[in-house]
């Protein structure tokens, strides 16, 4: 039985639709929410092993900004560009391609592994009046205040690529694993958001194409971070962090917004590495000063 979500009442006064566009050969599948006639268009990136379900949250406390919302290829209904390794150039790329075809100059955030997604893509070209970045990984993973859980994920993605295929697969799957995952991010005491952020990541997080996609996306995610692309996004960017983040600490997020030539560093407190489903009233609030008319030169 799925646990009620929250943000229910909120989302369902929104309007969404879900689309589809040919990008580097393959179909990506996205979701369009909010008015078509909206004077702001965002494209938002989910993080690694998500999909656009997991950003839901905060969709539903900005009314009136128009929200693509698009899968990552491998992941979700978005499926795996053929004859490639989905690293990080590889992302990188899809998102210069998609947001070209679906809305050129729009905002662009990313949310965990995507805020390296769309680090890469900005610093690599990709068109866009502003950046947000929601959990941005700005630090090596493997450094963090949890670098032995993070190792211990390098063996299972590892273990999940070598195994016999049914096997590897049966472990990355694992419904036990995602609870353990789910368990370990989660900060917040109230029972019925813990019940449904575990219920989302039991619903979505095994939702990937195969596990050759995963261990290459796997690698991309914790092989780099946010620090190489930041000194060239010349565009004001947000950062949206979290001050009991176990991937990357808060003192790591302090230093990453230095590195920026135009970055404003908002603190959420008492919330570690789901900011989408924790508390995403306030990393809307953030969005909203961010974008609001007397702060954004070009919209």
């Amino acid at each position: 039985m799925s646990a009620p979500n929250p943000y229910a009442p909120l989302l369902g006064e929104i309007p969404v639709e879900r689309r589809e566009v040919e990008v580097l050969g393959a179909t990506t599948a996205y979701w369009v929410y909010g008015p078509a006639d909206a004077d702001l268009t965002i494209i938002a990136v989910h993080g690694f092993r998500g999909e656009h379900h997991g950003l839901e949250p905060v969709v539903a406390h900005l009314p009136g900004i128009r929200i693509i919302s698009p899968d990552l290829p491998g992941f979700g209904e978005t499926a795996p560009v053929p004859g490639r390794t989905h690293d990080l150039e590889l992302y990188a790329r899809w998102l210069q391609a998609f947001a070209a075809a679906v809305a050129p100059g729009a905002v662009i955030l990313g949310h965990s592994f995507g805020s390296i997604v769309v680090s890469a893509a900005v610093a690599g070209g990709l068109e866009t009046p502003r950046v947000i970045l929601v959990n941005p990984i700005g630090a090596p993973a493997l450094e963090g205040p949890r670098g032995l859980l993070t190792r211990l994920a390098v063996f299972y993605y590892w273990a999940g690529a070598r195994l016999p295929r049914p096997v590897g697969d049966a472990l990355l799957r694992n419904g036990l694993i995602v609870r353990v995952m789910s368990v370990s991010m989660a900060k917040t005491r109230d029972p019925g958001i813990r019940r449904f952020i575990h219920d989302q990541h039991d619903t979505y997080f095994s939702r990937f194409a195969d596990r050759d996609v995963l261990h290459e996306a796997f690698l991309a995610s914790v092989s780099h971070d946010v620090r190489e692309f930041a000194p060239r996004i010349a565009q004001p960017t947000l950062l949206v962090a979290a001050q009991r983040d176990d991937i990357t600490p808060i003192e790591a997020e302090r230093r990453l917004a230095t590195m920026f030539p135009d970055a404003r560093l908002v603190e959420i407190p008492d919330v570690g590495h789901l900011i989408h489903y924790e508390t995403p009233a306030a990393a809307a609030e953030a969005i909203t000063q961010f974008l609001a008319p007397s702060d954004a030169g070009t919209r």
